[in-house]
């Protein structure tokens, strides 16, 4: 029979506090993710309210305001008691008005709204109708049907038949290549409609797609006995139909960036750093609290109104934090990247979080938490703040290049290369050694994936 004891270990273990907690998740929010938490925290606490400019009106003291908002409010109240008890038509907007407002409200269309009201525009049978419905629903935003028709029919109450017939129908909706189950049946769908069902392209997407896409057009001219001049001009026809159909009306597809930062040049050439503070509502902590606490004499209710206050001095005073060192952080990569601000990626030197938590005195995971998700508009469009943070290589004269700046290279030798010739990795790598640099044929290929660059025997063109 084995021992049963008793042992007592001391371990130490560090935990975040929840004030701590919080700071972190405000310096860590964008300015669309901060008003979405402020407006959070003004409906759980009380003491918080949003800042309007009616507030800081002149010549009206407080006592005043205050007096005007209630009386307003009474007005308000008494009108919409009148207009419920009288139900008259003039206290309010009538239905009809309301019902137009409504109506003239624009959201945006997706996929499967827009196939479903071309499918209600027609005059269908019942069954074909509510087939398609089903159809639809199976209808991912990039306007594949995710599964096939036979998954479909097990849990369908539709026939097989009928659910071919209605997918047929719905493949002849807008927008083309809507409806297939892959890439080259979308292909040869967008083909059929422009009329070129057996044309030379139709036959390439049907039975060559792999070798096209490896631009392999010495292959398919041979066993399409034809040229391979028929094929690339096939080929330029075929880049113009769409591997999306359902790209347009895909809602992530443009997702709405609102910068943090703004780089903007004075007319002597300095720049400067600003807060846009878009979306990010002031918050204060309400005057009607304040008063509260003062004349409130029972314990209970003054404790109550203390955690509510404390709670929201802490919310403003992180928010605060948060923009004084998104500025401080700002204003530093002005001094250390002004040749990006002045010219482009290209003058992109190297930086670390490192480097610059130690100048402005912060711990490296407090620069990583404030750049997160944050943009900032600059003369060379809206950019991701972490862009400016990047190692690099040193030249054999000493001077920095960034990795940025070398992928821009890349990019600028393969837009130049000789179609018929483009340039391999190991050729890239001999032209960079040649300016004195020293950058690895893999770094080479992992920066050129990163730029979406093919491979040099994809990017040839006969």
């Amino acid at each position: 029979m084995s021992d049963i004891g008793l042992q007592q270990n001391l371990s130490q273990q560090q935990t975040l506090s929840p004030k701590m907690r919080q700071s972190l998740e405000i310096l860590q929010a964008n300015s669309l993710e901060l008003s979405q938490l402020l407006q959070q925290a003004i409906l759980t606490n009380p003491a918080l309210e949003i800042t309007t400019q009616e507030e800081s009106l002149p010549e009206e003291s407080p006592t005043d305001a205050e007096h005007d908002a209630e009386t307003i409010s009474e007005l308000d109240d008494h009108a919409r008691d009148e207009y419920i008890t009288t139900k008259s038509s003039t206290a309010g907007p009538s239905q009809e008005t309301i019902d137009y407002l409504y109506d003239s409200i624009v959201a945006p269309h997706s996929l499967q709204q827009h196939l479903t009201e071309q499918i209600n525009s027609e005059d269908l049978p019942i069954e074909l109708r509510t087939a398609c419905h089903e159809i639809i629903a199976n209808i991912n935003d990039r306007g594949f049907l995710d599964q096939a028709l036979t998954d479909i029919a097990v849990t369908s109450p539709h026939p097989l038949d009928l659910l071919e017939k209605s997918l047929i129908k719905i493949q002849h909706l807008d927008p083309a290549g809507v409806g297939a189950h892959d890439l080259r049946e979308s292909l040869l769908i967008q083909l059929q409609k422009r009329n070129l069902l057996g044309s030379l392209a139709y036959q390439i997407v049907s039975d060559h797609l792999t070798d096209l896409a490896q631009k392999k057009f010495p292959a398919i001219a041979k066993e399409l006995k034809t040229s391979i001049e028929k094929v690339v001009d096939a080929a330029k026809l075929i880049t113009t139909l769409t591997p999306d159909p359902g790209a347009e009306y895909d809602p992530t597809s443009n997702p709405y960036i609102v910068p943090d930062i703004k780089f903007t040049q004075d007319t002597d050439g300095s720049w400067k750093a600003t807060l846009t503070n878009e979306h990010i509502p002031e918050v204060t902590i309400s005057h009607v609290y304040k008063d509260l606490l003062a004349s409130s004499a029972d314990s209970k209710t003054r404790t109550y109104l203390k955690e509510q206050i404390k709670d929201g001095k802490q919310i403003i005073t992180a928010i605060s934090q948060r923009q004084h060192t998104l500025l401080r952080i700002s204003e530093e990569l002005i001094k250390r990247q002004q040749d990006f601000l002045n010219q482009g990626a290209s003058a992109l030197k190297p930086l670390t979080m490192n480097e610059l938590a130690k100048v402005i005195e912060v711990h490296p995971a407090t620069i990583s938490r404030a750049v997160a998700g944050k943009y900032a508009l600059t003369p060379h469009g809206v950019i991701e703040l972490r862009t400016f943070f990047t190692s690099g290589y040193q030249s054999k004269d000493g001077a920095q290049i960034s990795n940025t700046s070398i992928k821009d290279t890349i990019q600028n030798l393969v837009q130049e290369e000789p179609p018929a010739k483009p340039l391999s990795d190991s050729a890239i790598e001999k032209l960079f050694a040649a300016k004195g640099l020293k950058v690895a044929r893999r770094t080479i290929a992992k920066y050129r994936d990163q730029l979406g660059i093919l491979p040099s025997h994809l990017r040839k063109k006969f």
